[in-house]
């Protein structure tokens, strides 16, 4: 039988503060309006239906020619939001955050257009004691990334979830995004047009992206404590450094591939975004359909966190590149490397040949790790 309980109850006491999620909702909205420029005149120019931030977005894609693909690409943060919790620094997160939605997207030979995404957070906070300062680093980002990929937010959702989110600090979140995409059949990349004797072009990553953080994390809390995020390093700490935004490569990969309707710039066979598996699993799965190979020995130095993770951890050589980037965020396959590089240059990336592709299906790296393994075979 209950017990009669004469307390009143109400949802911001059950951890929901409908007024402070109006207000999320609303900063949010607003970045996310910023964002509409990018796509002006393009394919992807957000229509607003109905004026208000609960209200409709669409984009027009009558007369689309034939052989027209669209798709979805899903991913989030991961474990890099707690850095992010540690350090008390939100602004840069939506660059990880488009990094892996719109990063996959064009190595398919794709054009990334509209981005959509799901904000969970454990609360924002009373009206005494508001959270919403860090939805303002999150909206920031917001707009500066999506700039940076050049891409319209045309909506997403926040939502109080209580302890189901929990993390480091007082503000807990996680967030994962949903990037439309359009691609001419003609122009999408399989892998299959990749010849033995392509040139290997690296584009340079100094952060880790958002890929391999929960070995970093268990790393640095094994050697350096709890706190380990507000230790020293350099002109630093060792938290603002891991947290390190992604480089987002979508425009210049757009106009190297030429995306869904423009004139392609250089000549590509494959691109690689290297996440989740490293060069191994991301390149592997690039040369499968071929079944090449690839020799790459003059790639990217990792990151000196990189090498500071390996050296705490005693992490093999192996391991790191399994697990990390170690130096360049994309791999791309052409004939004509000059033409990479220079639009790569243009657009402030650090580029270089790094390999080519072999007869051999197997994929060969000098490594560059800290424990100078001569050559790594996968």
């Amino acid at each position: 039988m209950g017990v009669k309980n004469e307390s009143n109850f109400d949802y911001q006491r059950a951890g929901v503060n409908l007024q402070q999620g109006d207000e999320a909702s609303q900063i949010l909205y607003t970045a996310a309006k910023q964002t509409w420029i990018n796509r002006s005149g393009q394919l992807g120019e957000v229509v607003e239906i109905f004026e208000d931030f609960s209200g409709l977005r669409a984009i027009h894609i009558g007369g689309l020619p034939q052989g027209t693909y669209m798709n979805i690409n899903f991913d989030g943060v991961g474990t890099k939001v707690e850095i992010a919790e540690r350090v008390t620094k939100h602004d840069t997160t939506a660059y990880d955050l488009f990094a892996m939605v719109c990063d996959d997207a064009v190595a398919r030979g794709a054009e990334p257009v509209i981005i959509g995404s799901i904000l969970d957070v454990n609360s924002l906070g009373s009206s005494n004691q508001s959270r919403i300062d860090f939805i303002n680093q999150l909206a920031s980002g917001y707009v500066a990334a999506a700039r940076e990929a050049n891409v319209a937010i045309v909506n997403g959702e926040v939502a109080e979830v209580g302890a189901r989110v929990q993390g480091y600090g007082p503000f807990n979140y996680n967030w994962g995004a949903g990037v439309v995409w359009f691609a001419q059949q003609k122009r999408m990349i399989s892998g299959r047009g990749i010849k033995e004797g392509d040139t290997i072009v690296g584009l340079e990553e100094q952060g880790f992206r958002s890929n391999g953080l929960s070995l970093v994390r268990e790393i640095l809390h094994t050697t350096r404590g709890e706190g380990w995020h507000q230790e020293p390093y350099g002109n630093s700490t060792l938290g603002e450094i891991v947290l390190t935004p992604s480089r987002i490569y979508t425009r210049a990969a757009v106009e190297m591939t030429g995306g869904f309707n423009k004139e392609p710039k250089a000549t590509v066979h494959g691109i690689a975004h290297i996440t989740g598996g490293g060069i191994p699993g991301k390149l592997g799965r690039l040369l499968k359909p071929s079944s090449l190979g690839a020799h790459l020995d003059d790639l990217f130095e990792p990151c000196e966190m990189m090498k500071h993770c390996q050296e705490q951890g005693n992490v093999t050589d192996r391991e790191a590149y399994r697990t990390w980037n170690m130096g360049q965020g994309m791999l791309l396959v052409t004939p004509k490397p000059e033409e990479i590089m220079h639009i790569a240059q243009n657009h402030g990336i650090q580029s270089k040949v790094v390999g080519e592709i072999t007869e051999k299906p197997e994929i060969v790296i000098r490594s560059k790790g800290i424990h100078h393994e001569q050559d790594l075979v996968f």
